[in-house]
């Protein structure tokens, strides 16, 4: 993404009455959760589709920041409750296969994890 375009969103963004940002500790977690997310090399299932780290990371990301504009994320929990969880479009839940193993629920998974982040 061009620099400029970058700058003028922040700029426009920090112009929209009500917009606020999370507390810095929320921004903390939830970008850990989305780079654990990218660097876990497991498989995402979205809408009977498998995707890479990397795609469900930018798909988790763009979501997040839709819903973070809106005032609409205030928790690390609201990131994975709201943005993580299921697809905006279907409802059906979002699934992680690592390595392998079963798959998993994608909520569950980021709950542990964002529960031994906190624990560090």
């Amino acid at each position: 993404m061009n620099i400029r375009l970058i700058i003028a969103l922040v700029m426009l963004l920090d112009s929209v009455p009500g917009f606020a940002q999370p507390p810095a500790s929320v921004q903390i977690e939830v970008n850990f959760l989305l780079g654990f997310i990218e660097g876990s090399r497991c498989e995402f299932y979205r809408n009977g589709t498998w995707h890479d780290s990397k795609e469900a990371q930018i798909h988790l990301r763009n979501k997040y920041n839709y819903l973070e504009v809106r005032n609409l994320i205030n928790t690390a929990e609201d990131f994975i409750d709201r943005v993580a969880t299921a697809s905006s479009r279907s409802g059906k839940p979002y699934e992680v296969r690592c390595d392998g193993a079963a798959t998993v629920n994608c909520k569950q998974w980021l709950q542990d994890e964002l529960a031994r982040f906190r624990s560090l």
